[in-house]
């Protein structure tokens, strides 16, 4: 729980919390005053009051206020156990320790809502933004297909003397742009759920083996003469994961490999255990990033500036944001020329049971 989200705890609760906080430093501080003395106390109590005004609403802080001032008057002001001030001075001293708790209370209450009234502005910004971005983003790469299907379609409806191999033509194209659509939806979709928090993950027990194998088999047809290299690692044991989601990062990463090098680039998938972490890797011998450009591939809506193939530059940001939901990591390495590698780094639970029985 963030410590500034304590302010949502029901207010006979934080009020019950606020007492019994202000109870149990006094009583610290009972046992300590013949060591510091009463006027140290009247601080500690007050920052005791200062802190509960950053965590609760503004009623329990006054209370705790209220409740310090009290205390302090009654257990350390001479005489003690009575609420009798003997020194003119020490009456003064406790009238300001009352003014100031609750002041500084107030204060720190009122500093927090306007932070808080911040905090949601700006939120509500990069929502805009987000939503601005994204509307630009389906204007612009979803038009393409959605033209092609529109064309193609109205095509096969007007000819109707089309030949079978210009039939089958066009009902291929129907097929790769809706594909792309399908892909595109799913990305905003996915990052939609990443940015508003509500990703919730399912874990199971995975073979990598075989989840490589079905993503690699799903791109069969988007090689475009691109070459994926993959090696069964019979020494991996079942890992605990969301295997949705890991599937989609390692479609995402060779998916992109696929889409921003050329023709003839070999893609390598392969994944190991490193103790309680497992790794996997998917290396390209492609262009590779350039040095400058590095820290900025996992941004939403980045691409390559000299690149001019379409995409709405979600991939990337999705694979992060679906590996660190597992409290994972990924990093690239790369030297522009040589191709890049993006290491994607998951704690996990393992069980080598798949092992024992086949064995």
């Amino acid at each position: 729980m963030k410590i500034l989200g304590l302010h949502t705890i029901p207010k006979t609760t934080q009020s019950i919390i606020s007492v019994l906080s202000i109870l149990l430093v006094s009583l610290l501080c009972f046992f300590a005053v013949d060591y510091i003395g009463y006027q140290v106390i009247a601080l500690i109590l007050l920052l005791a009051v200062s802190i509960l005004a950053m965590l609760f609403d503004i009623i329990p802080v006054l209370i705790a206020a209220f409740l310090s001032a009290i205390i302090w008057n009654f257990f350390f002001i001479p005489p003690i156990f009575t609420f009798h001030i003997a020194k003119s001075e020490d009456a003064f001293l406790f009238l300001m320790y009352f003014v100031i708790a609750l002041v500084n209370a107030t204060l720190t209450y009122k500093i927090r809502e306007t932070e808080k009234k911040v905090r949601d502005k700006e939120e509500k910004e990069n929502t805009i933004k987000l939503y601005n971005t994204l509307l630009n983003s389906l204007s612009h790469e979803l038009k393409t297909p959605i033209a092609t299907i529109i064309g193609a379609v109205d095509t096969l409806k007007e000819n109707t003397t089309i030949n079978e191999s210009n039939k089958n033509e066009l009902i291929s194209q129907i097929g790769i742009a809706g594909l792309r659509l399908n892909k595109e939806v799913e990305n905003l979709l996915s990052i939609s759920r990443l940015e508003s928090g509500v990703l919730k993950l399912k874990y199971d027990w995975c073979d990598l083996n075989d989840l490589a194998s079905i993503v690699i088999n799903k791109l069969y047809d988007d090689l475009k003469g691109h070459y994926i290299e993959f090696e069964e690692n019979e020494d991996m044991p079942l890992v605990k994961i969301d295997s949705l989601l890991i599937q989609h990062a390692i479609f995402n990463l060779i998916h992109n490999a696929i889409q921003y090098t050329a023709t003839g680039t070999v893609i390598k998938v392969s994944f190991y255990m490193d103790q309680d972490e497992c790794i996997i890797c998917v290396k390209d011998n492609g262009q590779g990033f350039p040095m400058n450009e590095q820290s900025k591939v996992f941004d939403m809506f980045y691409r390559l500036p000299i690149n001019k193939t379409g995409g709405t530059g979600l991939g990337l940001s999705i694979v992060k944001g679906f590996i660190e939901a597992h409290n994972g990591t990924i990093s690239l390495i790369s030297e522009e020329g040589k191709g890049a590698e993006f290491i994607m780094k998951l704690p996990v639970e393992v069980s080598y049971l798949n092992r024992i029985n086949n064995d």
